[in-house]
């Protein structure tokens, strides 16, 4: 099994595969490999596809799904070059919509939070439209204050954007920054290294849980929220699409659904 995850692994540095899209391949490599107890090689595609329905029927994600089908896809057909493997398709994907806090609802959140350090992780966050790894990994130097925008570096898809910092952040951001180094992470560990995503997570969720709000948001509401509220305000759908970094239209059209604006608007039968 350490042969196979290090002919991986190299096979998709080869290909500029990002770190995080190897370490899942891999992990799915092991996970396939422990459940069945043989190597992958020897295991039938008839095989594969009930260890697939089992997952699904156990209610794994789309997402998840859809992972385990790209990595076993590459194994097969880019590692072992099984010409007779029948290439796996991803699960239908799910129509569930993105949960969307109001701006009063993010207000709520964030007065929940008393460090400033943190509270400005979350704010920025909303007010980018930032994915939580593009949270963690920014870095001084990416900021460019006398333009105020930002500048994401290797992001999903290692794709760089440049996105907006709004006047009434970035003096507060540039204030809080204990460093001049330019290489130091903005929002730093307490060692001065980079911290993990589950820590602003973790930040988001106990803020939220001090709330009344009962929507099931996670961190990634607020980038959501960014997008949706945009909308709301009359932002063209394509500057949206550069500001989140999108590369297909289509799914920057997801928020079209969710906007408020036009359905607030359309009075109910019964009130007629």
């Amino acid at each position: 099994m350490p042969g196979l995850i290090e002919i991986i692994t190299k096979e998709m540095k080869l290909r500029n595969y990002s770190v995080h899209t190897i370490k899942a391949y891999s992990s799915v490599a092991r996970n396939v490999f422990d459940h069945f107890g043989k190597p992958l090689r020897d295991i039938l595609q008839t095989e594969i596809k009930d260890f697939l329905f089992l997952k699904s029927e156990r209610g794994c994600s789309h997402q998840t799904l859809s992972l385990y089908a790209n990595a076993l896809n590459f194994v097969y057909l880019d590692i072992y070059k099984q010409k007779d493997f029948e290439k796996l398709h991803h699960p239908k994907k799910s129509k569930k919509l993105p949960v969307i806090l109001s701006r009063d609802e993010i207000d709520k959140i964030l007065s929940q939070i008393k460090n400033e350090k943190h509270k400005m992780m979350l704010s920025l966050a909303y007010a980018v439209g930032l994915r939580v790894g593009e949270v963690v990994s920014l870095k001084i130097k990416d900021i460019d204050f006398d333009r105020c925008c930002i500048h994401i570096k290797n992001a999903k898809g290692k794709k760089d954007r440049i996105t907006i910092l709004p006047k009434n952040l970035a003096k507060k951001l540039q204030d809080s920054f204990v460093t001049a180094d330019k290489n130091s992470f903005v929002f730093a560990s307490a060692r001065g290294g980079k911290l993990t995503t589950a820590t602003p997570q973790k930040i988001f969720y106990n803020a939220i849980n001090k709330t009344e709000i009962k929507k099931e948001a996670t961190f990634h509401s607020l980038r959501h929220s960014f997008a949706t509220h945009l909308l709301e305000n009359g932002t063209d759908i394509r500057h949206i699409q550069k500001l989140l970094g999108h590369s297909n239209i289509r799914t920057t059209q997801l928020y079209t659904q969710v906007s408020n604006q036009s359905i607030l608007d359309i009075e109910s039968p019964f009130d007629l």
